[in-house]
């Protein structure tokens, strides 16, 4: 089976960044610019990007708006799914308006179930489940806070919702290079019919080749720090990918 692979824009006061395990103060600029960012990547042949607006993950309302509107601009064939401060359907509605692909529910499926759901019956094949997981247990308010609820039970609750995806992270390994929880996320993708994208410690092409045999149900990959530090190759990714 093909992987979709979604190159990481993390936008911390503007500018592209990667943290480690999610830790606001462990964050290395990449890039001033995001615009120019997602046409590198667009150059590079990724049909996807992946931007989170960490500052807007902690505020609970969008942070780096014109950041984001410039990722859109730069590459207007280039599909966007966007995470980070989406709480309310307003803020759903507008950036689904100003040429967002797809957006990204994190806390407010933990949160607010009930506007989630309405958001997935609202915008069909456009509402993806940001799943963050911490030992196992959701993590929320840009992984600040861990609450009670574990990963699957979270997504089995949301089987029915509609929503397109499930973009399940393992906070431990994230930025840190470790490799990716391929067994965690294939539980996960083996325990709802929702597609599940792996996200967090992609070190190199090897966890691209693992999690293309892991088994049905995995869609994707999020590629962040090992894309930025030379570790994978965006021509080898996506060849194997496919």
């Amino acid at each position: 089976m093909s992987l979709t692979l979604y190159p990481a824009i993390d936008l911390k006061a503007g500018q592209v960044v990667r943290l480690k395990r999610g830790d606001m103060a462990q964050a290395t600029i990449y890039n001033e610019d995001p615009g120019a960012q997602a046409a590198d990547f667009a150059r590079a042949g990724f049909g996807w990007v992946h931007v989170v607006d960490l500052d807007g993950a902690f505020a609970g309302r969008p942070a780096n708006a014109a950041a984001v509107r410039a990722i859109i601009a730069a590459v207007p064939g280039l599909s966007v799914q966007l995470g980070g401060g989406i709480r309310d359907m307003a803020t759903a509605e507008a950036w689904l308006a100003a040429g967002v692909t797809r957006i990204i529910l994190g806390s407010a499926a933990v949160k607010d179930p009930d506007f989630a759901r309405a958001a997935c019956r609202a915008f069909p094949g456009r509402v993806a489940l940001g799943i963050d997981a911490r030992d196992g247990f959701v993590a929320t308010e840009g992984w600040a806070e861990t609450s009670a609820t574990t990963a699957t039970d979270l997504a089995q609750g949301f089987a029915d919702s509609g929503a397109c995806a499930i973009i399940y992270t393992d906070i431990a390994r994230d930025g840190m290079l470790a490799g990716v929880n391929v067994a965690a996320t294939a539980a996960l993708a083996r325990a709802v019919a929702i597609p599940v994208i792996a996200s967090g410690g992609v070190a190199s092409v090897q966890d691209i080749r693992d999690l293309r045999v892991a088994g049905a149900g995995i869609e994707g990959a999020i590629l962040g720090r090992a894309l930025y530090d030379g570790r994978v190759d965006p021509a080898e990714a996506l060849a194997l990918a496919a």
